[in-house]
């Protein structure tokens, strides 16, 4: 199994537990992000942990101390690290992250999308824009913004794997190829 698969696979058992156990799915991202800050701050402790060579009795241990440490968190959370800890799959955790974080927001319906103008837009702008797209996906809709003046005009926005181009260089782009298409 690759290591996406498997982070697949605990970021489903992780959300799967938490629901079931009546808590709340966004504590409990925000006590496993707490540990992926902590290997990421920390990169000899991560490549300590991720060492085939020390055993999994060690590594178990530290993680013990870790979430002792930790203060109140989540015991599903607290069980996950030591399971991965046991299992020295402890640098899957950024990943982990990332496949539950995308968990919680379908189960929220919120899509993340992207934005591309050729000048900054404004907060009321990208608002409305924002609540369209609401309206058109039935889903809570975020944006994240970019800017990239070749474009020259218009705006991309992205959601998911589909793409709403409507940027002055792709219409350009289109009349050019009417024209040469058309040409005799």
């Amino acid at each position: 199994m690759t290591s996406g698969a498997a982070a697949g696979r605990y970021a489903r058992a992780l959300f799967d537990v938490v629901l079931k156990e009546g808590g709340d799915v966004e504590t409990a991202q925000a006590d496993f992000q707490q540990f992926v800050d902590l290997f990421e701050q920390h990169p000899v402790l991560a490549t300590t942990l991720g060492n085939p060579a020390i055993p999994a009795s060690k590594k178990q241990a530290v993680a013990k101390s870790l979430i002792e440490r930790a203060g109140p968190i989540s015991p599903v959370v607290g069980k996950i690290i030591l399971l991965l800890a046991e299992r020295d799959r402890i640098l899957l955790l950024p990943e982990i992250a990332r496949r539950y974080r995308e968990r919680v927001m379908d189960h929220q319906k919120v899509i993340r999308g992207q934005v591309t103008t050729a000048i900054a837009l404004p907060p009321d702008k990208l608002r409305a824009l924002e609540q369209g797209l609401q309206a058109a996906t039935g889903r809570k809709v975020v944006l994240e913004t970019k800017v990239d003046p070749s474009i020259i005009g218009g705006v991309i926005t992205r959601l998911g794997s589909t793409v709403y181009d409507g940027s002055v260089t792709t219409q350009l782009q289109k009349m050019k190829q009417a024209l040469i298409e058309g040409a005799p």
